[in-house]
This record gives structure tokens, sequence and C-alpha cells, in this order.
């Protein structure tokens, strides 16, 4: 195997996760397209191209490059607009292989629903296996909806049925969505593959607190509570914010050194009311304890999970948890949700703890034990750090080749059947 193409058509491996649609996903793309590279292989990542400015072709890294194609305005479009623009890509991948000899790609690796319908045509007309990684199920999400959310709309359900049932391979992130698959979308057990996402063990690590602290400006006694993501109903943010308040109710003398860090930005039908989260701290009578920062990357995200106390996860669903995984890398506590692959991110009562459901009340509990018992966080933080551990990109990298080999021979055994 030598090369293989990359379908990420929403959101350019190039973004910044934390805003808009790049996330968790953007980041996966990227960790293990790099790492592939390094074995040997080439990758070439297929995005929609969003400005004019754009190169037709940027290199990610070595052996890595970004396909910037071009299909629609170039202005931001929103996943639901993406669809009717479905063919206008799906012309441009086939029209960047076609310059090529046959055989060029040997496997297409497509990221959500919407990469899925073009690679199924891709599969078909370049005659090579399709691997799928969900990220996200529509129905999954629909039966763990927050209650101001908006529903995943039927064609998403459709198309990613669809895809489901064309894949050579489907790579789920954890058992759980693994059977989801199986269960929800009637997937061949035998072409679902349980790989666990990663951590950038050389970039989260634990480190100098006081000096992340003191470059965020926060006093070296602070309790810092922190969440990092995109700022939407998904992600749950106005949890932790009513929970900060339950915990101030029962504790009002940790007022004058409470800090909640909200770092990210406005995502989905979040971005519809961008300035919600701090109308609700002001309607909590907590403002004055809230601090919103844009999304970070690299060295500064890594600052910000190591000068708080514990991140908070209130996730209404999640595949997995990337955050909840880099945050204890540093070895900073993670107070998650039950829900989705966070309980394999987080080992409940280990290194983090996890709770059912989100009624404030509960989290202002939870997060309580961790912030004022100071032996029990460091035992969860010195825990956590060796749970991190477990997870490396590069573990995932090597699943995921041998993955590929899985679809090829699948792919094989189809066509001369």
């Amino acid at each position: 195997m030598k090369r293989v193409a990359v379908l990420s058509v929403h959101t350019s491996p190039l973004e910044q996760p934390g805003t808009g649609d790049a996330g968790g996903m953007n980041v996966y793309i990227v960790q293990t397209a790099v790492r592939m590279a390094r074995r040997g292989l080439e990758v070439e990542i297929f995005t929609r191209a969003t400005s004019s400015d754009l190169p037709p072709v940027a290199e990610l890294a070595p052996g890595v490059t970004v396909r910037h194609v071009v299909a629609g305005p170039f202005e931001g479009l929103g996943k639901e607009e993406l669809p009717g623009q479905l063919c206008a890509f799906t012309a441009g991948v086939l029209r960047a292989e076609a310059r090529h000899d046959p055989g060029h790609y040997d496997v297409v690796h497509s990221h959500y629903w919407l990469s899925g319908q073009v690679g199924w045509l891709a599969r078909e007309r370049w005659g090579v296996p399709l691997v799928h990684t969900a990220h996200t199920l529509a129905k999954v999400k629909n039966a763990n909806l927050a209650s101001c959310d908006t529903p995943e709309p039927r064609m998403r359900v459709i198309g990613e049925e669809q895809v489901v049932a064309e894949a050579d391979l489907l790579v789920a992130n954890t058992d759980v969505e693994a059977g989801e698959l199986i269960k929800l979308y009637d997937a061949d057990p035998a072409k679902v593959a349980v790989v666990p996402p990663g951590v950038d063990l050389d970039r989260f690590a634990p480190g100098d607190s006081e000096a992340a602290r003191a470059a965020l400006d926060l006093r070296p006694d602070a309790v810092v509570l922190a969440f990092v993501g995109r700022i939407q109903p998904l992600k749950a943010p106005d949890v932790l914010l009513k929970a900060a308040a339950d915990l101030l109710a029962r504790e009002p003398g940790v007022r004058d050194r409470l800090v909640v860090l909200v770092v990210g930005g406005p995502s989905g039908s979040g971005m519809k009311t961008p300035e919600d989260l701090k109308l609700l701290a002001g309607e909590l009578g907590i403002a004055d304890v809230v601090r919103f920062l844009p999304p970070q990357g690299g060295e500064a995200l890594a600052r910000v999970y190591r000068a708080a106390d514990v991140v908070v996860v209130p996730s209404h669903n999640e595949s997995f948890g990337l955050v909840a995984l880099e945050a204890q890398a540093c070895g900073t506590p993670v107070v998650a949700a039950e829900v989705g692959g966070l309980p394999v991110a987080v080992r409940d009562g280990v290194s983090g703890l996890l709770v059912a459901g989100h009624d404030p009340a509960a989290w202002g509990r939870t997060l309580a034990q961790v912030v004022l018992h100071p032996a029990f966080r460091e035992e969860l933080a010195s825990n956590a750090v060796g749970h991190a551990r477990r997870f490396s990109w590069d573990r995932t990298t090597d699943s995921l080749l041998a993955g590929y080999a899985q679809a090829r021979d699948v792919f094989r055994e189809e066509v001369f059947a």
C-alpha cells in the first residue's frame, strides 16, 4: 500500500479546532496522516475550498498534502447546506485521480457521513476499498439531544445508512460505537473495527502549573474549572456554568478564588445565539468568575490544561472525547458525562469522575469532590497521566493500517465473488 486518499468534505485539517466545524475530527485526521507519512505512505487529503486565496494543493507535512476542491461558494457553508455541493466535490476528487495512471490510490478513508457519500462513489470508480469513520452518528445524537438543540435531519440518517452498507470497513472509536453501528445501522459485525483515538504525548504532558497560571493571569491559589471545545448545545458548556453556580451556593467562601475558563468558539446551532453563554453567566450571577478565551492550539492549549484543577466535559454525546484524554495526559483530572466513549477516555474514580445525567446539582457535588479535596485531586491527577499513556496516535495509526489491509481483503473477496 503506497497511497491513501482521505476525504474531509466539511472541515479542513488546516483549521484550528474549537470553533465552527473544526474539532476532534480535525485532530484525528492530522495526527494519523502525519504518522502514516512517516511510515512511507503518501496521504492526500481532499477538503472543500472556503477561500479563493487557498492554493489548490498545500503541504501539511512531508508526505501529506491537502487538496482544496472548489465546490460551491468560497464562503463558509453550514453542514446542512453541503449535501447540495457533494456532486461538485465528487467531480473534483475524481478529476484529481483521473490525472494519474489507474490504481493511483490504494484505499479511500472518508471521515463523517458527507465524505462517506463521496467515498462510496470513489470506491466504485477507482476499484479500491472504502474505509469510513463516522465520528458522530445522527441516530445517537438525536437520542441524546440537549433540550434546546436541533435534531439531525432524516437526509443525514439515510446518508449514513447508505455509507454503512457500502463501506468495506467501518472504524469505531469504542466498543459502544461499534455496537451502535451494528444495532442502529445494521452494520455487518465483520466489517466493524474498534480503533481508539490517541493523544499527542509529546505535546500534552505534565508541566509547570504555576507558570501556566501566570501565563493566563491566574492566581496561584485559584480554583480553576476549564471547558475546552466548541460552544454548542451538544457540548453542554451551560452545564458547567450551572454547576459552578451550584458549587458557589454550597461553598460561598470559594468565590474569591473560583475561575471558570471557557475555551472555544461558537459552532453548529450555537452560532445562532453566540452570546447565550455570557448571558447565562450573568443570569446565574457568576459573570465575575467566568472567563472566555478563543480556541487555543499547540502549547497554548496544553497550558490551559496544566493551569486547571479539573477539566469538565459535560457533553450530551461524545464518540470518544479527545479533550478528556489531552487533559489527563497533562496531569489534570477530568469530570465528564457518562456518555458515548467518555467512559473509555476517563477511568471513573481513578483518572477522573463520571456523572450520570446533566443535573447541575449532581455536577456541582462532583466538582466539589475534586476541587475541595486536594489529596483526592492529586491522586486522580497522578493516575490520569498513566491512563492517558495507554493511548497514542502511533498505536491508532498502526491499527488503521491493519484495517486498510483488512478492507482490501474484503473488497477483493467481493469483487471476485
